[in-house]
């Protein structure tokens, strides 16, 4: 009775959530209230070991949450110093219009979400995109760069969490995943790109605006902050959190802003307490990152994740079976957080086939691209552009990414019949 509860009081915050356009109730008290409600009656319904629960969901969440708030931090950094100006002008330069823009942007958003991550790359390209498109435009770009970040995310060992859950797990190789992940991905990118790119409004090239020349107290800052969206590879690889590579580059840039004041207190940029980018981050996407987080660790407490993986899959799936689970799978980490999804699909697949678990990679990667909501580029992305909403998403983005979502499956399965 619980289980079915939480299952509805969940359908519900989902449903305010995504209608906080027309409700004009925020969707970030929504989803706290809905963590507190949902944790209550896993308390209340007498189930074993919340405490360790909460412990290891909280533990989760810290690190996204310290992830999340280093990465916004080094951002609004560059930001400061004048990167994403210097980008803005030397695209200009290109003498593009919008739609050739969109192009470039998402296609940059694909390839770095590989090397750095989808989350990292949403949030430093969404920033960019703010000065290149404004209104209509800017929604169908936002929407864009988070299918593009999450299918690039899926054939790098590091570019999604579920990929590195799989990864570590010894499910595949690095190799393995590129080789048989980068095809399925990046049909997904061409196709949904190529279908919203088709609905961006013609405009003309943006008249190159003068910005201040970058001097090297300028590149040497943003040069450290690039590099420290590196080192969480590096803490991955020494079996550390991916959320203290961040801390490390932010910490080792905060520091040489502040020796580099005492030497020159004559410039601009240095004149800038690195305490006010704190002050810039939004804090309200956080809580909002926070409380569906939790929300979806409650129903993972519940079993519920588990019962459906179960469903989806059987107790012995064949490999039809494993191929169709996946799938869904995949379609259901539109709504629920694919995490716990591909923990329990991981207990429950008994498979030494590497494509088979690539496609378990492809699909949770991608499939969160289905809904805004279903993974975690789309929820900052909601939090980063205003009019970026449920709604918004649905009537733009959610068709060609069902489309593009099925072009990969499709792909992935012509190389497993041939290779």
């Amino acid at each position: 009775m619980i289980s079915f509860l939480s299952v509805i009081i969940f359908l519900l915050g989902y449903i305010a959530i995504s209608q906080e356009h027309l409700t004009r109730v925020s969707k970030t008290s929504v989803s706290l209230i809905l963590a507190a409600v949902l944790w209550f009656l896993v308390s209340i319904g007498g189930f074993t070991g919340i405490g360790p629960a909460l412990s290891e969901s909280g533990g989760e969440i810290f690190g996204l949450v310290i992830f999340l708030l280093s990465a916004m931090t080094l951002v609004e950094i560059l930001t400061h110093y004048g990167l994403f100006n210097y980008i803005y002008q030397k695209l200009v330069e290109l003498n593009l219009d919008d739609k050739g823009q969109f192009f470039i942007i998402t296609f940059l958003a694909f390839i770095f979400s590989s090397f750095l991550d989808n989350l990292t790359t949403t949030i430093i390209f969404l920033q960019i995109s703010i000065r290149f498109f404004k209104g209509k435009n800017l929604v169908r770009s936002a929407s864009a760069i988070v299918i593009a970040a999450n299918a690039g995310g899926v054939f790098s060992p590091i570019g999604d969490v579920t990929t590195t859950m799989l990864w570590l797990a010894n499910k595949f190789s690095a190799q393995t995943i590129f080789q048989q992940g980068f095809l399925p991905s990046l049909v997904v990118f061409i196709v949904s790109t190529a279908l919203i790119g088709r609905t961006i409004a013609k405009s003309a090239p943006d008249k190159i605006e003068k910005v201040s020349r970058l001097g090297r107290t300028e590149w040497i800052v943003i040069s450290l902050c690039l590099m420290s969206f590196l080192l969480p590879l590096l803490m991955t690889l020494i079996h550390l959190p991916p959320y203290l590579g961040l801390l490390l580059g932010l910490g080792v840039v905060w520091l040489l802003v502040d020796l580099a004041k005492l030497r020159s207190s004559q410039s601009a940029s240095l004149s800038v307490s690195i305490e006010r980018f704190f002050q810039k981050t939004d804090i309200a996407s956080l809580y909002f990152f926070i409380g569906i987080l939790l929300s979806v660790s409650a129903l993972s407490h519940l079993g519920i994740l588990e019962i459906i993986s179960q469903k989806v899959f059987t107790n012995t799936p064949s490999v039809s079976r494993i191929i169709i689970g996946n799938i869904t799978i995949g379609g259901l980490s539109a709504i629920f957080d694919n995490i716990p999804l591909t923990a329990a699909a991981m207990e429950i697949i008994k498979t030494t086939d590497t494509s088979l678990w690539v496609l378990l990679a492809i699909t949770t990667g991608v499939g969160g691209s289905l809904l805004l909501i279903g993974s975690a580029p789309g929820i900052i992305a909601m939090a980063i552009i205003e009019e970026l909403n449920f709604k918004s998403y649905l009537k733009i983005a959610t068709l060609p990414a069902i489309i593009s979502y099925g072009s990969g499956l499709l792909v992935w399965y012509l190389q497993y019949i041939l290779f």
